[in-house]
């Protein structure tokens, strides 16, 4: 299919086709079923197409972002109640209960919620150690413009399953700008040891995780407008309120905030 659609799009379209990719062609749906069918579409690819490879650049640009944003990355023990201390500040005198989402037939449970105020949080067990996948992490990013999570853990190997979710699910909020407040164990770099040179999928993913972990801590992330309901959607059917979560960006200039 992608064979037909790129060929009619340039052969009878006449069309310039610009794509970025964080794999090569030939490395395309890596360990995919039945890859030796869309092997042609790569042949075309590297034919028609000429590849630029950044893979020799040290610079991971997310990380250029200026980074002057306080408060919306905790870790350790140490720091627990600061995060606590926050997610009360921001929903204020709001009611803090759990609430279902629904997805087709069935429904997503967020634990504690104000939806007046558009803040959630989960644990991360709650969110990446039950079987949730990227339509319910989509609708949690639509729905709530911030998000806390608390005790994300170290991973390893032995937690695959665990650390996809964990994939999916930041893309996912970042898909959204959604303003994520975390609490870990660790640094984002420390979270998951990747290994670009592993032909483990994760280890490559991960690598893409953690740089957007980096970068939603930026005072330029946390300034973008808020994608989910109440920010680019419909509003008439928006579950979640039109208030304004802040960060603080710069800690020495307090008139200088960050809202959603």
């Amino acid at each position: 299919i992608l064979k037909r659609l790129w060929t009619s799009l340039i052969d009878q379209g006449g069309a310039i086709l610009v794509a970025t990719s964080n794999r090569p062609p030939r490395e395309l749906y890596w360990n995919g079923l039945q890859r030796d069918l869309f092997l042609p579409f790569i042949d075309f690819l590297e034919d028609q197409c000429e590849v630029v490879d950044m893979t020799d650049s040290d610079v991971d640009y997310r990380l250029l972002q200026p980074k002057s944003a306080s408060g919306v990355y905790f870790v350790g023990k140490e720091q627990h109640a600061d995060f606590d201390a926050l997610f009360y500040e921001l929903v204020g005198s709001g009611s803090v209960k759990q609430m279902q989402l629904a997805v087709g037939t069935r429904a997503v449970t967020v634990p504690r919620a104000t939806t007046n105020r558009g803040i959630c949080r989960f644990e991360f067990a709650e969110l990446c150690q039950k079987a949730l996948g990227a339509a319910d992490y989509l609708l949690i990013g639509h729905t709530f413009h911030t998000v806390f999570v608390d005790r994300v853990p170290k991973l390893n190997t032995t937690h695959v399953n665990w650390v996809r979710r964990f994939i999916t699910f930041i893309d996912s909020m970042y898909e959204y700008n959604v303003k994520l407040v975390i609490h870990a164990q660790t640094p984002p770099e420390g979270i998951y040891q990747v290994d670009l040179k592993s032909n483990v999928d994760e280890s490559f993913s991960f690598d893409r995780t953690r740089s957007r972990l980096e970068e939603m801590q930026s005072s330029t992330y946390l300034r973008k407008r808020w994608l989910g309901d109440g920010g680019k959607g419909d509003k008439s059917k928006s579950t979640s309120a039109s208030t304004k979560t802040q960060f603080q960006v710069e800690p020495s200039l307090s008139e200088n905030m960050v809202q959603s």
